[in-house]
């Protein structure tokens, strides 16, 4: 089960990025935000209804499920879409990629878990990676402010995101099952959106033609209810370091694709920065004992598996 949440998670989410991008134009990001979580809150409580399942979360849940809508189903999204303006959809997945860094730093600062020297060495790794896959872009660009902006909000995107998986974590620890909590922090998420957005007196005209309306009903319901769900059952069952794994295979896709689509071009510098990118993240996250090798006769207990807080 673990396999398939995993991989339906990689599928899904490292072709949503460049669903983004359809998204922007006529109508503002915070709008076309806000109709994608409300979309698919709807879906999501007419599925708790249908299956009979608690739609109403305790008391002690409000906080975290107010502070979930706020930093995964706003300012998350609010600095992807406008990072995706400056910069090409993959490499926006690519600086996403670096979640599973940003969980090992929040797990220490807010539960106390040690961060390990492996994180740190993969950190480095991952962050030159990244620079190398912007150099190409960065070519003559280096006084280009949205450039950096852009990249600037794809790395605070992913902190949110972080922060969110944590949340979601101790909600699970809680009782409360992603598909509860999702419901409700998607909505509070594109309420406080669509709220910003009417007082700035942003238009909340539908984008005509089929682009638009496809893309915002796959962000919708593939992207936000079948892959936050899926990634967030993931979370409870193996924890948010190990979940967030995922998020390494992201730029693989989303670079595949934004080579097709958005004619983005590779070089040699490119390759190099993705392959560190993931072996970066691949040395965060392995194992402490999976690189030594068992001497002949010995005994070793098997490593039980990370759990989340």
């Amino acid at each position: 089960m673990n396999i398939f949440l995993y991989f339906l998670t990689v599928l899904i989410w490292g072709t949503t990025w460049i669903a983004i991008t359809f998204q922007l134009g006529v109508v503002p990001a915070p709008v076309s935000i806000a109709y994608r979580f409300w979309i698919a809150s709807a879906v999501l409580m007419l599925f708790l209804i249908a299956t009979r399942k608690p739609v109403w979360p305790p008391r002690s849940a409000w906080r975290y499920l107010l502070a979930q809508g706020i930093v995964l189903f706003c300012c998350n999204f609010l600095c992807l879409y406008y990072a995706s303006k400056w910069v090409p959809s993959g490499l926006v997945a690519v600086v996403f990629s670096t979640a599973p860094i940003w969980n090992a730093i929040n797990g220490r600062i807010f539960m106390g878990r040690p961060i390990r020297r492996q994180v740190i060495g993969g950190a480095l790794l991952g962050l030159g990676g990244i620079a190398l896959l912007f150099l190409p872009q960065m070519h003559g660009h280096w006084n280009d402010s949205g450039m950096l902006f852009g990249l600037g909000l794809a790395l605070l995107g992913t902190l949110c995101f972080s922060t969110g998986n944590l949340l979601s974590s101790r909600m699970q620890a809680l009782g409360l099952t992603p598909w509860l909590t999702n419901t409700w922090a998607m909505l509070i998420g594109a309420t406080i959106l669509g709220a910003g957005a009417w007082l700035l007196k942003m238009p909340f005209a539908i984008e005509p033609g089929l682009r638009y309306a496809a893309s915002l009903l796959y962000l919708a319901i593939p992207g936000s209810v079948v892959g936050f769900t899926a990634y967030l059952l993931l979370v409870g069952r193996i924890g948010p370091d190990r979940a967030a794994y995922s998020t390494v295979l992201f730029p693989v896709v989303a670079l595949s694709v934004s080579t097709v689509l958005e004619g983005y071009q590779w070089s040699a510098l490119a390759v190099g920065g993705l392959l560190l990118v993931l072996g970066g993240n691949l040395m965060a996250f392995m194992q402490p004992g999976a690189r030594r090798s068992r001497s002949p006769g010995a005994t070793t207990a098997p490593a039980a598996p990370a759990r989340g807080a």
